[in-house]
């Protein structure tokens, strides 16, 4: 169902809002994944491809607890590879203000939450 004219504009101001007010969250979510670990993806996969072979190992040998320890590590290979690259440096300081940009984030809320009550006062009528 497509929105209507109103929700769209609606959707569009809460966008802009965010992109104000959320910059390092934008940032964080929106931005590239970074440089790809070819490290972390090649040991990644070979502990994958270990894992398979000791999942077949506990199938054959009629073990479940060394099928069981064969998909956790499969499943940690891939975990592995395919994780997001942990940066120190993209983290903040302790020292940076976290809390700038609190005021128009709340007049934000209060102007959604007028916004949600004249709809729900329209629609009760």
């Amino acid at each position: 169902m497509p929105l209507s004219e109103q929700e769209q504009r609606l959707l569009d101001e809460m966008e802009r809002s965010l992109y104000q007010n959320d910059a390092d969250f934008v940032a964080t979510v929106g931005g590239s994944r970074g440089r790809l670990n070819y490290t972390a993806l090649v040991a990644g996969v070979l502990v994958a491809v270990l894992g398979v072979a000791v999942l077949v190992s506990g199938v054959v040998l009629r073990q479940p607890l060394i099928g069981v320890g064969g998909f956790v590590l499969m499943f940690a290979g891939v975990l592995l590879a395919v994780g997001s690259p942990r940066r120190s440096s993209s983290m903040p300081s302790p020292s940076s203000p976290t809390s700038a940009g609190r005021g128009s984030r709340s007049s934000f809320m209060d102007r959604m939450n007028a916004r949600w009550d004249r709809r729900q006062d329209g629609m009760g009528r």
